[in-house]
């Protein structure tokens, strides 16, 4: 459940990797932070993380119940932020959560449920000790830099979904698998909104609040972060309102292709509807209709239904009936 507990000195070089033992005893040095990273801790772990860093009880209880809400809160010298994560597994997107605990000398990242491991944002900032040197907030920096990243991939993947659907959607034929893949794309749209939204709102604070934490020298990146999950933003939105309308294109072309095939069923009709008028009414049983006792009787009526239904043919024809 402890994937990492580092400490890093004042100038940014790695430090020992420590024990929750020896967090304190680092820390009254005075210089550096420690930078912890959980995946799914249990109650005893987060009691022992609380007892080293001085965690405020409801922060830590948010913590151990997942399923929270995007949000910063500030308590006293030490922030605490949620952030929902996405990823995609087997064509389907999962969402996961990565509590965040931030304070003067020390970062702790819990992670919960479909969050990849933030490792690679640390290597990352090992690389660059100078910058590392501005404190943790730097490293909460790298931390939502990639969570933020992660969610770029999806959102072209949810483009390039949507490009198939209208090719399915145009190509003509009526398929209901097309209308589940519609529904379910709009679907997790929705729940991806739900996860960047709030999102922009936490960053846009730690670009201008929270002046004892997030260090001048951070802000431009951050704001950087801010922008990228604005673009994310507006990208989910302008998606969902594509799919809105490929939902309302997809019914009105059903409606029209039904309307079409009642047209040609109608035309059909119409037409057979002229022999039927001619059969019935020499199948009356009149015994005194001249025509019926001349020679050629038979040839003229089965002449004159022909040229009535050509006649009503070319009609409909030229109607668009047929």
């Amino acid at each position: 459940m402890i994937r990492n507990c580092v400490a890093y000195t004042g100038d940014g070089r790695r430090g020992p990797e420590l024990g929750l033992d020896g967090v304190q005893d680092f820390l009254r040095g005075g210089e550096g932070f420690v930078w912890v990273g959980l995946h799914e801790p249990d109650e005893p772990l987060l009691q022992r993380v609380q007892e080293a860093f001085g965690l405020h009880d409801l922060a830590v209880e948010d913590a151990h119940h997942a399923h929270q809400r995007p949000k910063i809160e500030s308590y006293g010298n030490a922030l605490f932020i949620v952030v929902h994560t996405a990823q995609m597994e087997e064509g389907r997107i999962r969402f996961g959560e990565t509590h965040v605990f931030l304070g003067r000398n020390y970062l702790i990242t819990v992670r919960h449920g479909a969050s990849t491991s933030y490792t690679p944002a640390r290597a990352r900032c090992e690389r660059e000790p100078e910058l590392l040197a501005l404190g943790p907030s730097y490293g909460l920096y790298a931390v939502l830099d990639l969570i933020v990243d992660h969610l770029m991939p999806i959102v072209d993947d949810f483009q390039q979904q949507l490009r198939q659907l209208e090719d399915a959607i145009f190509g003509g034929d009526y398929d209901r698998q097309t209308i589940v893949r519609l529904y379910r794309l709009k679907r997790e749209l929705v729940t991806l909104r739900l996860a960047v939204t709030p999102l922009q709102d936490i960053l846009n604070q730690l670009v201008h609040l929270h002046p004892g934490l997030i260090r001048d020298e951070t802000r431009v990146y951050l704001r950087d972060v801010y922008d990228h999950a604005m673009r994310i933003g507006e990208s989910v939105g302008t998606l969902s309102e594509m799919l809105s309308a490929a939902l309302s294109v997809n019914l009105a072309l059903v409606s029209v292709t039904q309307g079409e095939v009642v047209k040609r069923l109608a035309g059909w009709a119409a037409l057979l509807a002229v022999p039927t008028l001619i059969a019935s009414w020499y199948g009356m049983n009149f015994q005194h209709m001249p025509e019926l006792s001349g020679r050629h009787a038979y040839a003229v009526v089965t002449g004159v239904t022909v040229a009535a239904m050509a006649l009503v043919y070319g009609l409909l024809r030229r109607a668009r009936w047929l």
